[in-house]
């Protein structure tokens, strides 16, 4: 009804922008960790208390509208010394090539390369460098902090059952050190990771192997000796950016996305009538309960109880109405999760499952989709995954953090009165008997090998197949993929693809988010932001508190800083 309104309004604002011209270079400045999808639309009172952040995906599409203007003859990247992950430095690096190819110029200009954003750089035409700027050093490092002893001195402990060694996510609260099995993992993790890094600068840098590893070994350079350790392109301010891009003409335009595209006609809009590829997505810790996510960035991030939440309430209402439209003819999957409660994990998967009886469920995974996260991602007929992803972790942990001490030194009383001869099995005031240690094993054993047995039956491999590359054990996308636990090697894009062939659709179709039933849920906190952090970690560690067992992903290095 109101489609006429929407075109016209359209050949109105393209008449308007087709007067003057855009800058001839668009400058977008990268100065934090951008999500790979849009953030959710938060309740109206949450929109005054933080920004939306720019995504992957929105920078994806106006680098092609960039690629479809012929009057714009390039991009800067104006990087920041910001932390992201292998993942997300390799969707941002196929952004960069996909605009390259369409015969764009892509510039990275930088005050300070770190690891992860000399990466992107040289995904780039050029690598400049402010003066007075440097390359940090270069590679990777992965350090574990491990609590036991500490703990120990107030009174806490953390006594866990994993099924092996390498399901190591309860070791910076049980251990004293770093095992010999955590060492393996995080070595061969941080090898792969390396190995592309090492890739890029040789491929960028026109040197083999051996001189891009000597490259990072000579590492950092200063902006006296970037450029003769053919380290960067040049050393230039950025005032100086119009005439160096003119390449000995007249200085060029240089203006922000902002101004670019007031300038730059906007694809016609369409009938949303068709068949489409819908989108689900599984971001953040998985509870048993709602999804949800924290109105303010908190002063301090806390791992799984302070991050976003996909809850299974949440996620299997879209997944029930995504099964019953019939125009959503097939299903990408957005996998960006440790795990968390195995319960919800399964309620998730069994829902996704019925989802993939009606039509193709094609599974992207992000930064990380391990444990519980590769869990729901077993319905799928395909799993793409970037070489940096970190997954698997195939394995399931129980236990409880011990406080009985604690009250002990804090002169407190505590005493209890049951009935039911393990009804206290999981109370805080002591460590598990064996007898109760026996009885969570069984069923630690019993939820790891459904798990083993889900993995061998999607992934068409037989149990002893899958046994050697499960136990816990992390993997990179590439190294997933030679275990043939993932497909392909890509981002969302190429899961977008694979799903419309899979369904048969036209190049063209749409990508959708499908956000569930529309209901009105009160805020659990007030919205003042401390208060608001607080009360989200707590009633995070209270939901995870509930679950029978945790099918969660260690912390491993994932961030390059």
């Amino acid at each position: 009804m109101l489609f006429p309104f929407r075109w016209l309004w359209w050949l109105i604002s393209s008449v308007r922008r087709s007067i003057g011209r855009p800058p001839e270079f668009v400058v977008f400045v990268l100065e934090e960790d951008p999500p790979a999808l849009p953030d959710p639309p938060r309740p109206f009172w949450q929109r005054f208390a933080a920004r939306s952040r720019l995504s992957t995906k929105e920078l994806g599409e106006r680098f092609d509208a960039i690629a479809r203007d012929s009057r714009i003859k390039g991009v800067v990247l104006h990087l920041r010394t910001v932390g992201m992950p292998m993942a997300t430095l390799q969707d941002l690096r196929e952004l960069v090539s996909r605009l390259r190819q369409s015969g764009k110029r892509v510039v990275a200009w930088a005050p300070a390369y770190t690891t992860g954003t000399y990466y992107l750089a040289c995904a780039c035409d050029e690598i400049l460098l402010m003066p007075a700027g440097m390359i940090e050093p270069l590679g990777f490092a992965g350090t574990g902090t491990f609590l036991a002893d500490g703990l120990a001195r107030f009174g806490l402990s953390a006594d866990f059952i994993q099924v092996s060694p390498y399901k190591s996510a309860a070791d910076p609260l049980t251990k004293s050190k770093m095992t010999d099995e955590y060492r393996e993992q995080v070595t061969w993790l941080l090898e792969s990771q390396h190995a592309e890094v090492v890739g890029a600068i040789a491929e960028a840098r026109k040197l083999d192997e051996a001189g891009a590893q000597e490259l990072i070994d000579c590492s950092p350079y200063g902006d006296d000796v970037a450029v003769e350790k053919h380290a960067v392109d040049r050393v230039i301010p950025e005032e100086e950016l119009p005439a160096h891009l003119a390449r000995g003409g007249p200085p060029v335009s240089i203006g922000t996305w902002d101004r670019a595209q007031r300038k730059m006609r906007m694809p016609a809009p369409t009938l949303r009538m068709g068949r489409y590829v819908a989108l689900i997505r599984v971001e953040g810790t998985i509870i048993d309960g709602r999804s949800g996510r924290l109105p303010v960035r908190p002063p301090v991030e806390v791992p799984l109880a302070g991050e976003a939440r996909a809850g299974d309430l949440s996620v299997v209402q879209v997944a029930r109405q995504v099964a019953a439209d019939k125009r959503a003819a097939a299903v990408v999957l957005y996998v960006n999760s440790r795990g968390g409660s195995s319960t919800a994990s399964e309620a998730m998967r069994q829902a996704l499952r019925v989802v993939a009886a009606h039509k193709p469920l094609v599974v992207v995974m992000g930064p990380v989709a391990g444990s519980g996260g590769y869990d729901v991602a077993t319905p799928g007929s395909w799993i793409v995954a970037r070489p940096g992803t970190l997954t698997g972790s195939i394995g399931v942990l129980g236990g409880k953090i011990v406080t009985g001490a604690l009250w002990e030194k804090l002169l407190f009383n505590r005493e209890t009165i049951a009935l039911g001869r393990h009804v206290t099995m999981n109370n805080d005031d002591r460590l598990y008997s064996d007898e109760e240690r026996d009885i969570l094993t069984k069923e630690i054993n019993r939820l790891y090998r459904g798990f083993v047995d889900v993995v061998a039956a999607s992934r068409k491999l037989r149990r002893e197949e899958v046994e050697p590359i499960a136990q816990g054990k992390v993997w990179t996308g590439r190294q997933a993929l030679e275990r043939k636990l993932v497909d392909e090697l890509g981002g969302l894009d190429a899961g977008v693809k694979k799903a419309r062939g899979l369904a048969g659709l036209t190049s063209t179709a749409p990508l959708r988010e499908a956000h569930g039933p529309r209901r009105m849920i009160p805020p659990l906190v007030e919205p003042a932001p401390a208060g608001g952090w607080f009360g989200y970690v707590l009633e995070g560690l209270n939901l995870l508190s509930r679950a029978p067992a945790l099918a969660v992903m260690e912390y491993l290095p994932g961030e390059l800083t």
